[in-house]
C-alpha cells in the first residue's frame, strides 16, 4: 500500500503539501460554517423543489378534476342535445300530423261547399228548365187554342181537358 510508503511523508513531496492544504482548507471551511451554509442552501433548495412538486401535484389534481367535470358536462350537454333533437323531431311530426288533418278537413269542407253549390246550381237549372218548359207549353197551348178558335171547330178532347184543368190543378 502506498499509504505506508516513507517517501509519501517526506517534506519535499508535493503530494504531502497538497493533502495538508486540503485538510487545512476543510478545517477553515468547517470552522467558518461553510458546511452549514451549504447544507442550509441545499435544504432550502430541496424544500423549494418539494413545494414546487407539491404545487405541481395539486395543480395536476385540479386539472384532472376539471377535466372530469368538463367530460361530465360534455356528456350531459350531448344528452341534452339528443333530448332536444328528439323533442324537436316529435314536435315536427306532431305539427305535420296536425297540418295533414287540417288539410284533409279543409279539403272536405271545400268539397262539401262545392257539392252544395253544384246541387243549388242543378236545382236552379232544373227550376229554370221547368219554368221555360211551362212557358213554352203555355205559349204552344195558346197558339193551338188561338188557331182552333180562329178556325171555329171545337175538339171534344180539348174541351174535356179544359174542363178537368180546374180540378187537377187544385
Amino acid at each position: 500500500m502506498e499509504f505506508f510508503n516513507p517517501h509519501l511523508y517526506d517534506l519535499s513531496n508535493p503530494e504531502l503539501w497538497v493533502a495538508v492544504a486540503l485538510i487545512l482548507f476543510f478545517l477553515v471551511a468547517w470552522r467558518a460554517g461553510a458546511f452549514r451554509t451549504v447544507g442550509a442552501a441545499l435544504d432550502a433548495k430541496a424544500t423549494k423543489i418539494q413545494s414546487d412538486l407539491d404545487e405541481a401535484a395539486r395543480l395536476r389534481t385540479e386539472a384532472q378534476a376539471m377535466l372530469e367535470k368538463l367530460r361530465g358536462e360534455r356528456v350531459e350537454a350531448e344528452a341534452q342535445a339528443k333530448a332536444m333533437l328528439k323533442a324537436a323531431e316529435e314536435e315536427a311530426e306532431r305539427l305535420q300530423v296536425e297540418a295533414e288533418a287540417r288539410l284533409v278537413e279543409s279539403i272536405a269542407r271545400r268539397e262539401a261547399l262545392a257539392e252544395r253549390r253544384i246541387a243549388q246550381a242543378e236545382a236552379q237549372a232544373t227550376a229554370e228548365v221547368k219554368a221555360a218548359a211551362a212557358e213554352q207549353a203555355a205559349a204552344a197551348a195558346e197558339r193551338v187554342l188561338a188557331a182552333r178558335l180562329a178556325s171555329g171547330t171545337a175538339d171534344p178532347l180539348i174541351d174535356q181537358a179544359i174542363g178537368q184543368l180546374g180540378t187537377r190543378l187544385n
